[in-house]
């Protein structure tokens, strides 16, 4: 098992920055892909980014690339996302998630822990 607890969530205006941090406790953490979803309201959950345990492979969602950074911290057992430039449209509730894995995955079925979510609000 593997606990996920989000944080770092808020309200900002556009162009402005925030860190999501996802602290994870439980089973080994460092051979897990990490992952960032986000769910905006009647929407479904969506893939933003995914980061292998070695670092090897990334992938950002198209809409966030240049603008998000997906990082890790293996020896805190934490993972970032680091949000610049952002848009009203980037809005959302964001989860992290967890996925025994050795590549980055988008595939929101193919992970098997959450966390509860953190809110981001944007405004104009």
């Amino acid at each position: 098992q593997v606990q996920l607890v989000e944080s770092g969530g808020g309200l900002v205006q556009a162009g402005g920055s925030l860190r999501l941090s996802c602290a994870a406790s439980g089973r080994t953490y460092s051979r897990y892909t990490m992952g960032w979803f986000r769910q905006a309201p009647g929407k479904e959950r969506q893939f933003v980014a995914a980061k292998s345990w070695s670092g090897g492979t990334i992938l950002y969602t198209d809409s966030v690339k240049g603008r998000f950074t997906i990082s890790r911290d293996n020896a805190k057992n934490t993972v970032y996302l680091q949000m610049n430039n952002l848009k009203p449209e980037d809005t959302a509730v964001y989860y992290c998630a967890a996925k025994q894995a050795t590549i980055a995955i988008m595939s929101r079925d193919s992970y098997d822990y959450w966390g509860q979510g953190t809110q981001v609000t944007v405004s104009s």
